[in-house]
């Protein structure tokens, strides 16, 4: 078990933590959740050395409690060519070796005590390890994750999307006392997201993961660590579960804050009384009356709940493009082809028009990213844009768009706004405010970079958007928000992305990749193919259920109507134990 109490931690310039408390026990999958830059990452570093840090309070970790890990930012050592197998079984494999060594010196040393308690050391070793079983284990996770295919291939052949999920199969087969995963989704397309829930779903250890993914929030774990505003909440349950007591909470707080606001307002006129009557009665007993009513107000106002987790402030994403252009087509691509070592896209054809939004989906590695790089240069032969075209472009690999070495103030300078002051107003829609704007991008978090892309973008005055995984580190929050901003944009976009929810809340259809091209395929089509493979049948309609008795809730809610919103929060909870 871990436990912290009572933890505090700042940096020079941000608070990150005060007074949290949580732990972490034996079976349990804990979801890590909260907007970006609130210290995810920084409290993962704290649990694996906590000796580099000074905070406050205690942490408490069991002698030899071991910890593995699973970066967002890991890269292949091609200097280091092996197998995938290899590369799973690296540990294993090197326990085994250094037993045989140990073995083989025995036949010639006179040492042999030495010997014989570094054997059992290391036989000690490979038994927590499971390691007799370490090749059926290999493949039976290879299996799972619908990878057996590339058992032999070299890992420096794989792509992104299936180096981290081979990442995450060998720290898992090591058998740690907890395993912590920092945004493990990130740039997976479906089909290996799907096979991360496998994973996770089949893990016998604790998990810890940080991730802003819904289809995994929704389907993978069973408890939930939220970290917001310096302060931290833990909630023993399904993430669908957490979400709904936010809701009922929120309604009791807003009802509250009703009942207070009345309440205040009734005391702001009585106050406003007396010291009317103070201004030509200066009685002592009148002068008392109206401290007592002041500080009376003063404590009203003290003990209005401010709850951090329910009503977080959403960025105001607004992607420009407020009134719909005539119809006319901005890109024409005609017989599109791409290669590196192999052919990735052939025979490609298709446009967009000037008020379409199409989502490019297809598995990782083929040549999404390079057809959209390509539309934006302009320059690729079987690629025509229209003159009236203003592109804008927002890439997964952040450096492209953003200089590290600038401040956020400067980067936007850079970019054509005039004054710092059109700067911060710009910026404050996007969660940018206060000595923020002072800081290197380099020291951003990724959600934070991603929102700077956006903020970019939508200065622009962009009438084509050109997203690529535009959700990737985003927190759950701006995920909402820019899947809005989406809806609401009226020019064009082509977005790469794996989110889901984002394809079908803000597409008009799909061009899917399939036998090296592109067809087209409508939305109803796509959702429902996405729901056949990896869903019961019935949980599409269950969900739209909900989704939609949501929103009645909060429609209730923004008339005040506090008993219509608790018949459909009881309404909602029935559907939520069908999910």
């Amino acid at each position: 078990m871990i436990k912290v109490e009572n933890l505090s931690f700042s940096f020079p310039q941000k608070e990150l933590y005060s007074n949290i408390s949580f732990t972490l026990e034996e079976g349990q999958h804990c979801a890590f959740i909260g907007t970006s830059g609130s210290g995810k990452s920084t409290l993962i570093d704290i649990l694996m050395d906590p000796e580099r840090y000074l905070f406050e309070g205690k942490l408490e970790i069991e002698p030899g409690f071991t910890i593995g890990h699973v970066s967002q930012f890991s890269q292949v050592d091609n200097s280091r060519p092996m197998t995938v197998f290899e590369y799973i079984g690296e540990e294993f494999i090197q326990v085994q070796d250094e037993i045989t060594a140990i073995y083989a010196e025995m036949a010639t040393s006179s040492d042999l005590d030495a010997l014989m308690e570094k054997s059992q050391s290391a036989l000690d070793a490979f038994e927590a390890m499971d390691g007799d079983n370490y090749e059926n284990t290999i493949n039976k996770q290879l299996n799972l994750a619908n990878l057996i295919k590339l058992r032999d291939a070299d890992v420096s052949a794989l792509s992104g999307g299936e180096f981290k999920l081979v990442q995450v199969m060998k720290q898992m087969l090591l058998r740690p006392d907890l395993l912590i995963m920092d945004e493990p989704d990130v740039f997976l397309d479906f089909e290996n997201l799907n096979a991360l829930k496998k994973l996770i779903n089949a893990h016998k250890g604790m998990l810890l993961v940080v991730t802003h993914n819904r289809y995994l929030l929704n389907h993978c774990f069973n408890k939930i660590i939220h970290l917001e505003n310096t302060e931290l909440q833990e909630f023993d349950g399904r993430y669908i579960d957490y979400n709904f007591y936010l809701l009922q909470t929120k309604i009791e707080l807003q009802e509250i804050t009703v009942a207070e606001a009345e309440e205040i307002a009734r005391y702001d006129g009585i106050i406003d009384n007396l010291r009317e009557i103070a201004t030509y009665n200066s009685e002592a007993s009148r002068g008392r009356a109206l401290k007592a009513r002041v500080r009376f107000q003063e404590r009203l106002e003290a003990r209005r709940i401010k709850e951090p987790f329910v009503d977080i402030k959403q960025p105001n994403i607004r992607l420009g493009m407020d009134e719909a252009p005539e119809e006319t087509v901005l890109v024409n691509v005609e017989d599109y082809s791409v290669s590196f070592d192999e052919l990735l896209l052939e025979h490609v054809t298709f446009e967009i028009k000037s008020t379409d939004k199409i989502a490019l989906i297809g598995p990782n590695g083929t040549g999404k990213t390079t057809l959209l790089r390509d539309i934006f240069r302009g320059t690729h032969p079987a690629i025509q844009v229209s003159d009236e075209a203003r592109p804008a472009y927002l890439s997964q690999l952040q450096g492209e768009t953003l200089q590290d070495s600038n401040t956020i103030l400067n980067e936007f300078i850079d970019a054509g706004f005039k004054t710092y002051d059109e700067i911060r107003a710009h910026l404050l829609q996007y969660g940018f405010e206060g000595e923020i704007l002072e800081q290197k991008i380099q020291s951003l978090s990724g959600g934070e970079k991603n929102m700077l892309q956006l903020a970019k973008a939508a200065g622009s005055g962009a009438n084509l958007l050109l997203l690529d995984e535009p959700t990737s580190h985003l927190d759950l929050y701006s995920q909402i928000a820019l899947d809005q901003a989406i809806q609401d944009y009226k020019g064009a976009i082509l977005m790469i992305s794996h989110d889901f929810y984002s394809v079908v809340n803000g597409m008009d259809y799909v061009l899917i990749i399939d036998n090296k091209t592109v067809r087209k395929m409508s939305m109803r089509k796509f959702r429902q193919m996405i729901y056949n493979r990896h869903f019961d049948r019935g949980y599409l309609e269950a969900e739209q259920n909900k989704k939609a008795v949501e929103l009645k809730v909060e429609l209730a809610l923004k008339d005040k109507n506090f008993e219509l919103a608790k018949k459909w929060v009881d309404e909602l909870e029935q559907l939520i134990k069908q999910l």
